[in-house]
């Protein structure tokens, strides 16, 4: 099963939800906010791409994060920051049982639901 992990008010998750309604791609959406995110989900999407593409640098989240984890950042350190807000993660997350992808591309979705 192919789910969708964001937050529904992002325009990016907004943006791929539609192309996945409009393309007939079958998929659950998880929303964050409402319904949590576990160590092991994300532990899951380590194994398709590294952290630091995981990690949203890029939203106001990050920019007011006054935290001396920040400067010391790895793997371990961000996991726990994305555990304790999931806006550090970048939006959407795609992943099945055997890919992940980060972020909304039209042809790189189009690629991976080619038929």
């Amino acid at each position: 099963m192919t789910t969708l992990y964001g937050i529904k008010n992002c325009d990016t998750v907004k943006k791929a939800r539609r192309w996945c309604e409009a393309n007939n791609v079958d998929f659950q959406f998880h929303d964050f906010r409402v319904d949590g995110l576990d160590e092991a989900t994300i532990n899951e999407w380590l194994k398709y791409v590294p952290w630091q593409v995981l990690l949203n640098k890029r939203g106001t989240t990050w920019r007011k994060l006054e935290d001396p984890r920040k400067d010391q950042l790895n793997q371990t350190i961000a996991v726990e920051l994305m555990l304790e807000n999931p806006t550090f993660i970048k939006r959407p997350v795609l992943s099945d049982d055997s890919s992940c992808m980060v972020g909304f591309n039209e042809a790189d979705y189009a690629a991976k639901f080619a038929k």
